[in-house]
């Protein structure tokens, strides 16, 4: 579907991301902009913050895709351990995506493995 921002915003449907398994830790849940400027900031910063998280040590699993609703991220990752999720944590403290993401409304699930 395309917006009024120009954007084909075309949802993935449904998740890859693996179980965990005893050990492991995964997150689920969403990320939703509240506006247009919300929006295009995580159009523009999405696909460096998914490179950077997926080269982090201890990272399964890592995708944030639109849903049907072009508002509305889905995010799925997998860490290894909780040395790996603290790993993504403190690199994401300082990352660019933090910085310019904070007024978006994450609901994110911690699923233990």
């Amino acid at each position: 579907m395309t917006c009024g921002c120009g954007q084909d915003h075309s949802g993935s449907g449904g998740h890859a991301r693996p179980d965990p398994k005893p050990g492991q830790i995964a997150l689920s849940g969403t990320i939703t902009c509240k506006n247009a400027e919300q929006l295009k900031t995580v159009l523009e910063q999405v696909p460096k913050h998914i490179a950077l998280s997926r080269q982090e040590p201890g990272c399964l699993f890592f995708e944030i895709n639109q849903t049907d609703d072009p508002m509305v991220w889905r995010v799925e990752e997998l860490y290894a351990d909780q040395d790996g999720l603290d790993a993504h944590k403190e690199r994401l403290a300082a990352s660019e995506w933090a910085s310019k993401t904070t007024e978006l409304t994450r609901d994110i699930q911690r699923i233990d493995g």
